[in-house]
């Protein structure tokens, strides 16, 4: 008789690491909760998103992008002022006047 509850009790350890590993996240992350909230692992998810082969094509063409020519860039990232900022600092004085309502 002390031979069939320890045979169930191998069986139920068997069967434990089964169940354990198919409740974990199939990203291979952890998520920790605290409290109800969930804290994912950032330094593990970025690892996973920086592993794209096209992520460097990607990053080529952003830099690209962001080097526009002088003479193509808006007047506002070059330093003139535009009509808009021009009309907002002129104030109610904008084409009467040549002092500022505002400095």
């Amino acid at each position: 008789m002390k031979l069939l509850p320890t045979l169930a009790g191998l069986l139920l350890c068997a069967g434990l690491p089964l169940i354990a590993h198919a409740e974990a996240p199939p990203s291979g992350c952890t998520e920790v909760k605290v409290d109800g909230y969930k804290a994912p692992d950032y330094g593990c998810l970025s690892q996973q998103m920086g592993n794209n082969p096209q992520a460097a094509k990607a990053a080529q063409k952003n830099k690209e992008a962001q080097n526009v020519p002088i003479e193509k860039r808006p007047p506002n990232q070059v330093g003139l002022s535009t009509p808009a900022a021009t009309s907002v600092r002129m104030g109610n004085t904008f084409g009467t006047s040549v002092k500022p309502q505002r400095p």
